[in-house]
């Protein structure tokens, strides 16, 4: 079995794909819908994505919630300068032994993102 996507249900599209294209430099894979109803998918087309879903008129109560994603950096230091300097606030990082170190961030949704650097 192989993880294909996770889907996040955001309130503001433009906000949402500014923080995951811009600031997390993932790529627009696919792009559908209409007015009522838009797909995003981000990430490389044969790997594991996350899937955006808006729908202007969905009411989105606590939406990040106990959800937390976890994506590899290979600059961790780069990008905790880069995220607090757009003023993103930054927990960590945290190393809990000598071959991973990590911080979290949250999405304009509440999501947590986890940025992970393994040596």
């Amino acid at each position: 079995m192989k993880l294909n996507w996770v889907t996040l249900n955001v309130r503001d599209l433009e906000k949402s794909l500014y923080f995951y294209t811009k600031v997390l430099k993932l790529n627009i894979s696919a792009r559908f819908g209409d007015e009522n109803h838009q797909i995003v998918m981000l990430g490389e087309a044969d790997g594991t994505k996350i899937e955006l879903i808006f729908e202007p008129n969905a009411r989105i109560e606590n939406p990040g919630n106990g959800v937390s994603i976890g994506l590899e950096t290979d600059n961790l230091e780069k990008l905790i300068d880069e995220l607090k300097n757009m003023g993103y606030r930054v927990t960590g990082p945290v190393s809990p032994n000598p071959h991973i170190r990590f911080f979290f961030v949250q999405d304009p949704d509440g999501y947590t993102i986890q940025l992970i650097e393994q040596k």
